[in-house]
């Protein structure tokens, strides 16, 4: 019997800082980092889809959107001091980013 595909959603720059950092692990000795050779086909299966779904990544610009959409995903230091203040989180931000959670 055939498993049913799940769908991960992501935003472009998620999937952007995602793609960026498989293609990093990839470039590595997986069995040095990923433990579970089962593992390693999800990894690069997630990471060719990435690829397909990013045309970014090969564009000459790539390392300055990679880097917007690092600091757009970082808490800056106001976020930090308002998750140890979380009174004034309103005042001073949106919404912090939420990461992805199963389920």
């Amino acid at each position: 019997m055939e498993e049913p595909e799940i769908t991960i959603k992501l935003t472009r720059d998620e999937a952007t800082i995602l793609s960026d950092w498989l293609e990093r692990l990839q470039m590595t000795d997986l069995s040095n980092t990923v433990d579970d050779p089962a593992a390693w086909a999800p990894i690069h299966r997630i990471a060719g889809q990435l690829d397909k779904m990013l045309p970014a990544l090969f564009f000459p610009d790539y390392d300055v959107r990679l880097e917007e959409a690092r600091r757009r995903l970082c808490p800056t230091d106001d976020a930090r001091l308002a998750v140890a203040e979380p009174r004034n989180a309103k005042a001073r931000l949106r919404s912090p980013h939420i990461p992805m959670m199963p389920g």
